[in-house]
């Protein structure tokens, strides 16, 4: 039997075939940014670095006559039309493989702890729910690279927020405070010989033939197992920095270089994510706290972190780790350009910058644009949640999945999108 279709008929077919295709293309997943890095090394500016007195420098202003702007002058870089404080001079050649993302945003002004925590997991502090920071994100998602070695280390204090929240401890940090020796707890303590401690560990061995094998001793037996491996020779020798040329040593600087270059050997043994703490004090009497007249010596804080991290980058470079190496600068939030009654700086959360390098991303030497003082965003604003979402990225983590604590799910960014342009 012949059908025939009139020409009304199949306008109305092909309308609704539109229809159909074009509500499906709607509701397809945009496809998933995917970088090439391995590791993270994170450096974190404790106190709230300046961003118009570091990386989106303005007009010079005049502190005495409450005149805002920048503290000091800027000086070009590799990038054309991209300037960076002119105590960044060894960082400012080297910007074709940096970008500065100078449109930070979030709404912590006051709190310094609320503001850290915001930096750290991408989310406000709950009263119901610890959640994971994203070092642990990336240590629960990838896992350590190698057998030996634990996948996130913290050189610098312990902090909830630093930590694993409803992942729990398997996703947690191994943290030291001092480059001149490991952690404390994989050292064997002074009166415990070699003898000594191989008879415990056969104890050990028998306990185990007649202790219950359920989830709890076994998560008990993996921690025990993980820490015998970490104070083999194997890790351990990662702390010995003395093995380093003594030129390279001098070329990261002091203890915060130190730090630095204990990172990089600590990711070629196998850890995924390293943060660095850099606030000390004692520099500048206030750290990046820059009120009053800690503004006064800021510039040895900036000194010093632009000799570390240009060290630090041409080190990863010559070893042809800077494109597995995805180096992040982080920091509470920003300064205003205006000056306090000292001289110094309040805070500012509304825009600021945080700072990208290696990682096999298409750097741009900076990315967002803020207004003639650097206080308003004026184009392509980054929320933290952005910022995480990069970062996974770049480390082949999903940004778009979730987590589950219980049974609730979680977004692992908190609906963060990729800074698409860094992908090429």
């Amino acid at each position: 039997m012949k059908h025939s279709v009139s020409r009304r008929q199949f306008q109305q077919s092909a309308a609704a075939s539109a229809v159909l295709t074009t509500t499906a293309a709607a509701n397809m997943p945009a496809q998933l940014l995917q970088g090439s890095a391995e590791h993270v090394i994170s450096i974190w500016l404790g106190g709230g670095m300046g961003q118009i007195d570091t990386f989106d420098p303005k007009r010079r202003g005049d502190p005495q006559a409450r005149t805002p702007g920048s503290y000091y002058d800027s000086i070009e870089t590799a990038v054309p039309g991209v300037q960076v404080c002119e105590h960044l001079q060894k960082l400012a050649p080297l910007m074709d493989r940096i970008t500065a993302v100078r449109s930070v945003t979030h709404e912590v002004i006051d709190e310094h702890a609320a503001a850290t925590n915001r930096m750290h997991t991408g989310r406000p502090i709950s009263g119901t729910i610890t959640y994971p920071s994203l070092g642990s994100l990336i240590a629960h998602e990838r896992g350590a690279a190698s057998e030996t070695a634990p996948p996130y280390v913290l050189i610098g204090y312990p902090n909830v927020t630093r930590g694993p929240g409803f992942l729990g401890p398997q996703a947690g940090y191994l943290y030291l405070t001092d480059t001149s020796r490991g952690p404390a707890g994989l050292s064997r303590p002074d009166g415990i010989s070699v003898g000594r401690q191989s008879r415990r560990e056969s104890f050990l061995a028998e306990l185990r033939k007649r202790t219950v094998n359920d989830a709890q001793t076994q998560a008990y037996e993996q921690a025990i197992q993980q820490s015998l491996k970490l104070s083999g020779p194997e890790f351990s020798a990662a702390f010995d920095l003395d093995r380093e040329p003594a030129d390279l040593r001098a070329a990261y600087g002091g203890e915060f270089g130190q730090r630095c270059l204990l990172s990089r050997r600590l990711l070629e043994r196998g850890v995924r994510f390293v943060e660095v703490s850099h606030n000390l004090n004692f520099l500048n009497g206030s750290g990046w706290d820059v009120h009053n007249d800690g503004i006064l010596d800021q510039y040895k804080l900036i000194q010093e972190l632009d000799h570390a991290m240009s060290a630090l980058i041409t080190d990863l470079e010559q070893k042809k780790l800077l494109e597995k190496t995805l180096i992040m600068v982080t920091t509470e939030f920003g300064r205003p350009p205006e000056f306090d009654s000292m001289g110094g700086r309040g805070h500012q959360c509304r825009g600021f910058s945080c700072v990208l390098a290696g990682g096999a991303l298409q750097h741009r030497g900076a990315w967002g644009v803020t207004d003639e003082l650097a206080k308003n965003i004026v184009s392509d604003p980054v929320t933290v949640p952005d910022l995480f979402a990069t970062v996974c990225a770049a480390l082949q983590v999903d940004y778009t999945k979730n987590l589950y604590h219980g049974d609730r799910p979680v977004p692992i960014t908190d609906g963060g999108q990729p800074i698409t342009a860094l992908f090429g």
